[in-house]
């Protein structure tokens, strides 16, 4: 059963920031892409940063706009894990963090972990 494992939500002030970790079982060399999408109270989900093809030089990436410039997400290929790095953290971006893994055409997601950013 394939797994998909985020960690590292949880409650920061304004202006702070928190790193968010998702693992994956599935075979590196078969992840297309693998990102996070989150989805604020009362709203649909969004997506937040993607990145495709972990392995190799050639991986690329993309942000929303609303996280542009305040947000990274980065790899460990030995881990299968991507990170995203939130800093300078807003109230609005309040909600739970979901990773997604698309493999050979299926998608396979998180159970999500929640951030809060309040004072």
């Amino acid at each position: 059963q394939v797994q998909v494992v985020e960690s590292g939500g949880g409650l920061v002030q304004p202006g702070g920031s928190l790193r968010l970790s998702c693992a994956t079982s599935v075979s590196i060399f078969s992840i297309n892409v693998m990102g996070w999408y989150r989805q604020p109270p009362g709203k649909e989900r969004e997506v937040v940063a993607t990145m495709t093809r972990l392995i190799g030089s050639s991986h690329s990436t993309n942000y929303a706009d609303s996280v542009q410039g305040r947000f990274t997400i980065s790899r460990d290929v030995a881990k299968k894990t991507v990170f995203l790095q939130m800093n300078n953290l807003r109230p609005e971006d309040t909600a739970a963090y979901y990773c997604k893994v698309i493999s050979n055409g299926m998608e396979y997601w998180g159970k999500g972990t929640l951030v809060t950013v309040s004072s």
